[in-house]
């Protein structure tokens, strides 16, 4: 039984209104200000005037689209005197076809997409790439986030032969496999296993795959409930020997139980569980109903609705976190995948709630937040210490750094590294290269050739069209036993498993690829 206890974890509570701080200050641009400046005052900080506009376009820029702005664009706003000139500059950048580019690939991430299968063949597969491009089109499109998962969960069930949102289910089926295993059952386990676990992990913010095994350690989620929401999935999945995962394959009706695996065993087949949700996260007397049809069981569907419903804890509020984090490098909560129990708790938990209420009010618009958050003051501040600046603003930058040393209070703007593909799209985008055409499978510029020795023969061939080769890094061929060079110097994730936030290292390798790869070199040239 799921009871009181259980639901006490600040995740699993409902979300409330929040009342936005009555606050006053000459600092204030929007209500996200009002929190933050409660926070730092509450704490005895302040927060940092704003950085200067060369920094802010820069930083617009590489935030709003993956690419710098070009000099004339900085021109233009550094001499701008419209009042609005901010804020026209975020809109011009929203809409730029770059947007989706940018944003597609933070996603991309989460879904662990990659145009093979992984393991020893790492096997290409044909059709990936069009899930990337649905996905880059979603976000110019601006597509409801409430939609956009519906899609990717359920296209099929929802719109019966329309083929965009046949491709919006590959994300439950981008993960690894092997189609040439040979116990066809040990395979359907495994797959989905994965499934259900990055649904739970990327939708809700919840490591449901812990209970695979035994009942979470930690959250109030039981090994039935895993296998109850593994269930949702079940008829859509078809298998074939050494065919690599493509599109979900249902038909009805569907007769094949479902049972928890004790111990996680797929040969070991326990107790019968009917399809249903994470209890912990439903609502007191939620009962899973799917309306089947005469194509297919509305599990998926079902599912869908429960997870963007307005009563449902968590989704807006691991949305809102994920799209902070890609603007500040770090989200209000600092375990983007991780709101359970062994989960950091939101240090501005007002603020997180707010804007969840606020996405679900709008109608789950992704552009109307991320504009709401980037004409905040809160993201216009400065990060460093300008070399003139006077006594009270170097007393004022020294107890931000004392007391708010990583700026978690967001008493100034945090730093972060840019990742490979930013880094590599800049550098295509200085040299005037950068090729801007859209979609299309990966494309697979030169590698050296001893990295292509590593390879099975004819894993790498080189696209003919040299002009191919400079588009941007969303658009090359994503490999998931070998990431391109640039990439795996600067911490792209491997695709195995779905990644939440990058790692950031730093090594001997990134400088001397920056100075002596024949990518550097071509481009400096």
């Amino acid at each position: 039984p799921i009871g009181e206890f259980d639901r006490d974890h600040w995740a699993y509570q409902p979300i409330e209104p929040v009342e936005v701080p009555e606050n006053t200050s000459d600092w204030i641009r929007n209500p996200i200000d009002r929190f933050v400046l409660k926070h730092l005052q509450e704490r005895n900080l302040v927060p940092q005037p704003a950085a200067s506009k060369q920094t802010l376009i820069r930083r617009l820029s590489f935030d709003l689209t993956g690419l710098p702005p070009s000099p004339a664009a900085t021109e233009a706003f550094t001499t701008a005197q419209r009042v609005d000139a901010y804020e026209r500059l975020v809109d011009r950048l929203l809409l730029s076809p770059d947007y989706g580019r940018r944003w597609a690939q933070h996603w991309l991430d989460l879904a662990r997409f990659a145009e093979t299968d992984g393991f020893e063949h790492d096997k290409i597969r044909p059709q990936a790439w069009k899930y990337r491009d649905w996905v880059v089109a979603a976000f110019n499109d601006d597509l409801p986030y409430d939609e956009f998962i519906r899609q990717q969960l359920a296209g099929d069930e929802l719109y019966p032969g329309v083929e965009s949102a046949q491709t919006a289910t590959r994300f439950c089926l981008s993960g690894p496999d092997m189609p040439d295993i040979n116990l066809i059952e040990e395979r359907r386990h495994t797959v989905l296993n994965e499934i259900a676990s990055t649904v739970g992990e990327v939708v809700l913010g919840l490591q449901i795959g812990c209970a695979q095994c035994h009942d979470h350690k930690y959250d109030p989620i039981s090994q039935a409930d895993f296998y109850r929401f593994r269930a949702v999935f079940e008829p859509a999945l078809k298998l074939r020997k050494n065919k690599s995962l493509s599109l979900f394959d249902e038909s009805v009706p569907y007769e094949r139980s479902s049972h928890l695996m004790i111990r996680g065993d797929f040969r070991r087949p326990g107790p019968k569980v009917d399809p249903g949700v994470i209890r912990v996260a439903a609502r007191d007397g939620f009962r899973f109903s799917p309306m089947p049809s005469q194509q297919t069981s509305g599990r998926r569907s079902a599912l869908a609705d429960w997870l963007v419903a307005s009563d449902n804890p968590l989704t807006s509020r691991v949305i809102v976190n994920r799209l902070w984090q890609h603007h500040f490098g770090r989200g209000l909560v600092s375990t983007p995948s991780e709101f359970g129990v062994m989960g950091d708790e939101p240090s501005h938990p007002e603020l997180l709630d707010w804007l969840a209420s606020q996405l679900m009010r709008e109608g789950w618009i992704l552009r109307s937040l991320n504009r709401l958050i980037v004409t905040s003051a809160t993201y216009r501040q400065r990060s460093r210490l300008p070399l003139r600046a006077n006594e009270s603003e170097k007393q004022a930058w020294e107890r931000c750094l004392e007391n708010d040393p990583a700026a978690i209070h967001l008493s100034r703007y945090p730093r972060w590294r840019l990742e490979g593909e930013a880094i590599r799209d800049a550098m295509l985008a200085a040299s005037g290269t950068l090729n801007r055409t859209s979609g299309g499978p990966g494309v697979l510029p030169p590698l050296p050739k001893e990295l292509v020795t590593t390879l099975l023969k004819n894993q790498w061939p080189v696209t003919p069209d040299v002009s191919q080769h400079q588009r941007r890094s969303i658009y090359v061929f994503a490999r998931r036993n070998l990431r391109y060079p640039i990439f795996e110097v600067f911490d792209r994730p491997s695709a195995n498993a779905s990644c939440s936030a990058r790692q950031t290292s730093t090594t001997a390798t990134q400088s001397l690829h920056l100075m002596h790869s024949r990518f550097s070199l071509a481009t400096a040239q």
